[in-house]
């Protein structure tokens, strides 16, 4: 019988079939390109294989082609008769990601685990920052993806997918140590590993060794296929490094060659948040001359994201709006006001308050952003992605303290801050505010 790299029975009888299976989760796990040749291969060598369909719509769901990936999905349940109760489970699971049934799958994951710990594919869908954990709206999903690691690792050894996840699980825990240990270790078992190399270069973030990400990816990525989904997001982690160091030509370098929209072979929502966060954040730097991206921006954020639904997508939605103003931010805020009715906005009245604070701050309004933005820090980790990600709005409640005069509310969050990591930006931001807070105390 053929099997899966986790050596899973697989339903069927062409080996030509699954071997090209298994190359495709490789690539899937390894989030390297080639994943979409293998898995229509295998279907072409056993157009049955309900399983190939399945992942290839999982494929065409993460890009944004939703038709298609429902379609795919639609005959995968079909084929599913023919399968094993392992992979008809395993399918249920995922179509219901698909089909936009996010508590189902979590649920659907969970049980099916319990069962089979070592159908990586489905553990995947529960983890990281775009995961089915990240976007549930839990404020405790960062430990939720820690625990379910936990659960299964026994079933995984040294396994190269399974540390990976397991490093990056712990890393955005706040266990930084253990984190970075196992994602180095992942990376010594398969360098080809762009799933490792993202964990790795979160881990270095967060324990503020900048230099060491940034050399570590300058020195990786050449060997990476560019078509790979996650290219385009590590060279966003470089841009952090240098943003840290103040080196705002060098960061918007990088958007010009690297992440701004322009047919990039790149996951709409990797492409739309990473170009809108990194526009955000120049802006907050000081860098002027912005206006043209941000036209680009907005317009594909419309174009991918054209309705209140991807609340992640949605709070980026929000930078952009705001940075070129106009009336899609009320549009959007309708929307999402809709759907907080409807109990549909997993990160609750928090997501609307922060996109509301943006658009304060862009006008001026320091004293409305605080505000807002304030109470919302304390629900902020519910939006998902990573500690990375979410920290564009915790920089930007610094920034309306400073322009707002509220020198020592900045100074204690940089304070907050800088103990948990160390940073060039920040340490900067440390000294310039206690200067202005002791010129401001009466002599």
């Amino acid at each position: 019988m053929n099997r899966d790299r986790y050596d899973l029975p697989l339903t069927t009888t062409s080996d030509r079939a699954a071997a090209h299976y298994r190359d495709g989760m490789d690539c899937m796990l390894s989030a390297w390109h080639g994943a979409e040749d293998a898995f229509d291969r295998a279907i072409r060598e056993d157009p049955g294989f309900a399983l190939a369909h399945i992942a290839r719509a999982r494929l065409h769901q993460l890009n944004m082609q939703g038709n298609e990936a429902r379609r795919m999905a639609a005959h995968a349940r079909q084929l599913a008769a023919g399968a094993d109760a392992r992979e008809r489970h395993h399918i249920d699971v995922m179509a219901a990601v698909i089909e936009g049934k996010p508590k189902l799958a979590v649920s659907g994951a969970e049980a099916h685990l319990g069962e089979y710990p070592r159908d990586a594919l489905v553990l995947s869908m529960l983890l990281g920052a775009f995961g089915l954990y990240a976007f549930s709206g839990r404020a405790d999903h960062d430990a939720a993806k820690l625990a379910v690691c936990e659960r299964v690792a026994r079933h995984y050894g040294e396994d190269w997918w399974f540390l990976s996840y397991l490093g990056w699980s712990h890393t955005e825990a706040g266990n930084l140590s253990t984190g970075r240990t196992l994602s180095e270790r992942a990376m010594g078992l398969r360098a080809a590993n762009a799933n490792a190399a993202h964990g790795l270069s979160h881990a270095m973030f967060e324990q503020g060794d900048m230099a060491a990400g940034r050399q570590f990816l300058s020195a990786w990525l050449p060997a990476h296929d560019r078509k790979s989904f996650l290219h385009g997001h590590l060279w966003w982690h470089i841009s952090l490094t240098a943003l840290d160091e103040g080196d705002l030509e060098g960061a918007l370098a990088i958007y010009e060659q690297q992440i701004k929209p322009a047919d990039r072979p790149y996951p709409p929502l990797n492409i739309f948040t990473d170009g809108a966060s990194l526009l955000w954040r120049l802006s907050l730097a000081g860098k002027s001359g912005l206006e043209p991206h941000w036209r680009d921006v907005a317009a594909y954020g419309e174009k991918y994201f054209p309705q209140a639904g991807a609340h992640f997508a949605d709070v980026h939605h929000a930078l952009a709006a705001a940075a070129i103003g106009g009336e899609a931010l009320d549009t959007r805020l309708a929307q999402l006001e809709a759907r907080a009715a409807d109990g549909k906005l997993p990160p609750g009245r928090a997501a609307i308050d922060m996109c509301r604070g943006m658009r304060a701050f862009t006008d001026g309004d320091h004293d409305g952003a605080i505000r807002l933005l304030e109470p919302a820090m304390a629900e902020l980790v519910r939006i998902g992605g990573s500690h990375a990600q979410r920290e564009l709005w915790e920089d930007t409640l610094i920034a309306a303290y400073l322009r707002g005069g509220h020198r020592e509310k900045a100074a204690g969050l940089i304070s907050t801050r800088l103990e948990r990591r160390p940073s060039v930006r920040d340490a900067a931001w440390s000294r310039e505010t206690q200067r202005a807070v002791k010129n401001d105390s009466p002599q």
